[in-house]
């Protein structure tokens, strides 16, 4: 059988967006509070009954939302440009160096305009 683990955490982060529609309010800088979820799949441990201590998954969590809280992530270079997509592939990164075989997907809502970008493996 095969198991979903997930654990989200939020933060408050402004950026400035380039685009070709709503142009002048993207420019300028603007915040958002996002929330993050990621998902780990797998079997669990025999000797534990765990698919991952939560622990050690809200440790690498908590190090990586601090990188990200009340953050201006244009000046973050591993982003890039500072879009839900951006976002999903940054956070990806940074768990799969703790957790390659079990990350199956990362999502990244802001809530207050309706939008979710979600990365799966």
């Amino acid at each position: 059988m095969r198991y979903e683990l997930s654990q989200s955490f939020y933060f408050e982060a402004a950026h400035t967006l380039r685009r070709k529609i709503e142009v002048e309010p993207s420019l300028r800088i603007h915040g958002h509070t996002y929330i993050a979820e990621v998902t780990l799949a797998g079997e669990p441990d025999p000797d534990s009954g765990m698919l991952v201590d939560l622990a050690h998954l809200r440790g690498h969590i908590e190090t990586l939302r601090l990188a990200l809280d009340h953050r201006f992530l244009d000046e973050v270079a591993e982003i890039g440009p500072a879009t839900l997509e951006n976002l999903c592939a940054f956070i990806w990164r940074a768990m799969e160096v703790h957790h390659a075989q079990q990350l199956d997907c990362v999502e990244v809502r802001r809530e207050a305009s309706g939008d979710t970008c979600r990365l799966r493996r």
